[in-house]
């Protein structure tokens, strides 16, 4: 049987706007839910690791262990090692790798994490099967994901209702679920796992700077990211229909009064021992 391989095209690509994202997520502010369960001599993965920050921040909290950074994107790994490099860490390093058939033996890491990464995957049950795999009995599958249709934000926006329904059908036509944060733990039961630690998180733009960051970023995205292509060529909208989301955004985002919240669904699934 040939091996399973990703089907999802990830929507975002890897654009200067989202990279804006992904590199302000720390290991505070995107796995605090894991982060009482860490040890210092523990082996860790961390799946879809992006330009790296997190994966820095669980290197520095495991000193005395290792902590592996996989990506499907090969250029993106450049920017990880820089990151390690730069905060001048020797217990990390990187590598290519499809979540839906991991290369490394069974039982081999004490936590596997992902953050943002199901949400994009084409089989996430059969992923979360493969994190399974590869961590040990005992070990700690840590998974977190925003659910895109429980985002909300005052004041209202017809714009942003737009915005948000063009992105999740987008996401969807690229085999994703931008609604994943909810599902995360009906997925890890049909992954096998019984120990099951569900909660949620959010981050919150409100004060003028946050307000600004991220309605500039996704103005930015909805322009000129690789989710602006796939919206366009898929037939979901078209040019003006772009340039109508990005103003939303940056009409939100002068608001004095605006506010917006990103709900994240999170699992900590401990393997049988």
């Amino acid at each position: 049987m040939p091996e399973p391989r990703e089907t999802a095209v990830y929507t975002h690509g890897h654009h200067e706007s989202v990279l804006r994202s992904h590199t302000w997520r720390t290991a505070a502010n995107s796995a605090a839910y894991l982060l009482p369960s860490l040890k210092t001599h523990m082996k860790i993965l961390d799946i879809g690791c992006g330009p790296g920050t997190i994966t820095a921040d669980l290197a520095e909290l495991v000193p005395d262990g290792q902590v592996t950074g996989v990506d499907r994107a090969p250029e993106i790994l450049e920017q990880a090692r820089a990151t390690a490099a730069g905060r001048g860490l020797t217990n990390v390093g990187f590598a290519v790798a499809d979540v839906h058939a991991l290369d490394y033996p069974d039982d081999t890491f004490c936590v596997v994490h992902a953050h943002q990464v199901l949400q994009h995957v084409g089989d996430p049950v059969r992923a979360l099967r493969e994190m399974k795999r590869v961590v040990r009995p005992g070990g700690i599958v840590a998974v977190r994901d925003a659910d895109y249709e429980a985002m909300t934000w005052y004041p209202a926006s017809d714009g942003l209702d737009a915005w948000l329904d063009l992105y999740r059908r987008v996401a969807r036509a690229n085999g994703g679920e931008p609604d994943a944060g909810r599902r995360l733990r009906s997925w890890a039961l049909r992954a096998g796992f019984t120990d099951i630690t569900a909660s949620s998180g959010t981050w919150t733009f409100a004060t003028p700077q946050e307000r600004a960051w991220w309605s500039g970023l996704w103005a930015d995205r909805t322009l000129a990211s690789a989710y602006a292509d796939r919206a366009v060529e898929g037939g979901h909208t078209d040019e003006a229909g772009l340039r109508g989301a990005a103003a939303a955004w940056r009409e939100w985002g002068t608001r004095e009064d605006a506010w917006f919240s990103v709900l994240h669904g999170e699992i900590l699934c401990r393997k049988e021992a």
